[in-house]
């Protein structure tokens, strides 16, 4: 391929990246802020079309590829751009944090995320990570008055700064040994059994799976996942849930399947107690929370849980499975959040569980979306996530790992005590207060969506699985 026809095979990225800054230059002439969100929900729009009309491929001798699976994550991406910027409209002019370069710094980390889900090479992939962190570094701390923001953003890059060393050293001893930092290249080196027990190599497979750890939340590093989701904004923490996570799983999945297939049994072990450790914390310390932000922040450690099972089969039903259960973990855990933002206001943030007392009787629709979306994070039927979880598990007992089931299964039922305890609060108390809802146009479009696609896919989730396991093309 020429010069410019390997441009083209980036030309969703570029859109992005011109967009971005397009956004960026736009909050100088604007006075009006939603004006820029407008602008960054059609940059989105545009670039996922785009993204529909670019031929598949590898370019710079296969360090960036554009294919199926790639496409299926970065759509991914781009509904949790664009939900955040719809649920983000009301939120920032309560919290009297309108800015402009909000809106650029959501497209800019999405950009970062597009890389990851195409990186054919370590180094691209290490890019890519770093324009995504960068960006959700600032947006965590975006309330710059708040001491609880200031405290997440801080975390979060003290704890980023440091996996991401871990994942250049990872990388460098990957290279000393395969000689190259091209994923599909380090494949055909580590089918050499004299590579396949080299220390040094499984040394450095280990530093990888730290540092992805770290980025999709899985115990025991996910340390900073509830304290930066009870800090950052929250449609910030929405967008942190599931955009930065689903990239996670995009290049752990296509490291470790592809790179490291012919060696799975030196990082499927270590990925299924990861699993088990990740489902066992994230509920269990969930029953404690009173926090809904922090209740939901290990939720999220949780479903990190869950979605290695797909990961650990590493079979094309357990990949398309993961892919599926992403997809639908985007709706049902953003549209958590949005219920959380519609209660915010001056007198109330929403997010203390007391906030939630007697909801159904003052505000009975948001009180019946919310439990929507408790029952689909808990897998109850028909929502989308008993389908999600039932991919997921279907696959691991196909790959042989039925006890790995049984296990996610009993933490799946522990975890209906805290996502259905917020359905008892509204449900079965009395109110002490009744909140004021705010006019949220944006908001209330985003959420009724969300909710119509956590009960279609529930209902008729062919379509979805079907589509996932068409993209899957590692």
């Amino acid at each position: 391929m020429d010069f410019w026809s390997q441009l083209q095979v980036m030309q969703p990225e570029m859109w992005m990246a011109g967009l971005a800054m397009v956004v960026l230059l736009a909050e100088l002439m604007f006075q009006e802020k939603t004006v820029i969100a407008l602008l960054s929900g059609v940059s989105v729009a545009v670039v996922a079309v785009v993204n529909l009309m670019t031929p598949s491929g590898a370019a710079f001798g296969n360090m960036f590829l554009s294919d199926g699976y790639a496409l299926f994550f970065k759509y991914i991406f781009y509904i949790s751009a664009l939900l955040t910027i719809f649920i983000s409209v009301r939120y920032l002019r309560v919290e009297d944090i309108n800015h402009g370069e909000y809106y650029s710094l959501i497209l800019f980390s999405t950009l970062g995320m597009m890389i990851m889900a195409s990186a054919g090479d370590l180094i691209m992939l290490y890019l890519g990570l770093e324009l995504m962190a960068l960006s959700t570094y600032v947006l965590a701390g975006f309330r710059r008055s708040d001491p609880k923001s200031t405290e997440a953003a801080l975390k979060y890059f003290m704890l980023g700064a440091f996996s991401s060393a871990i994942l250049l050293y990872g990388i460098s001893l990957v290279y000393s040994y395969a000689g190259t930092t091209i994923i599909s290249d380090i494949a055909q080196k580590v089918k050499d059994p004299g590579f396949r027990g080299s220390g040094q190599l499984v040394l450095g497979v280990v530093f990888l799976i730290v540092a992805f750890g770290f980025k999709i939340a899985a115990v025991p590093f996910h340390m900073w996942a509830p304290d930066v989701y009870e800090g950052a904004p929250t449609p910030v923490t929405a967008f942190m849930s599931v955009g930065p996570k689903a990239a996670g799983f995009a290049v752990l999945t296509r490291v470790f399947i592809v790179g490291f297939g012919s060696a799975s049994v030196d990082w499927q072990l270590i990925l299924s107690v990861m699993a088990v450790l990740t489902m066992g914390v994230g509920n269990i310390l969930a029953l404690s929370q009173n926090n809904i932000k922090r209740m939901l922040a290990y939720s999220s450690i949780a479903h990190a849980g869950y979605a290695l099972l797909g990961v650990i089969a590493a079979t094309p039903e357990g990949v398309s499975s993961m892919m599926n259960y992403l997809f639908i973990y985007a709706f049902m855990n953003i549209g958590a959040f949005t219920v959380v933002i519609l209660l915010n206001s001056k007198s109330s943030k929403g997010e203390s569980l007391d906030d939630y007392e007697g909801l159904a009787k003052t505000h009975p629709v948001l009180s019946a979306l919310m439990l929507v979306f408790m029952f689909s994070l808990t897998g109850i039927p028909p929502t989308a996530g008993f389908m999600g979880k039932f991919y997921v598990f279907q696959a691991a007992i196909n790959a042989g790992y039925t006890w790995l089931v049984i296990i996610a299964v009993i933490f799946s039922a522990i975890s209906a005590y805290f996502y259905l305890r917020v359905v008892m609060y509204m449900y079965m108390r009395d109110p002490k207060t009744t909140v004021e809802l705010l006019p949220a146009p944006t908001e209330t479009v985003a959420v009724f969506f969300m909710t119509m696609m956590v009960l279609y896919i529930g209902v008729l989730p062919s379509y979805f699985i079907q589509l996932a396991r068409t993209s899957m093309s590692l």
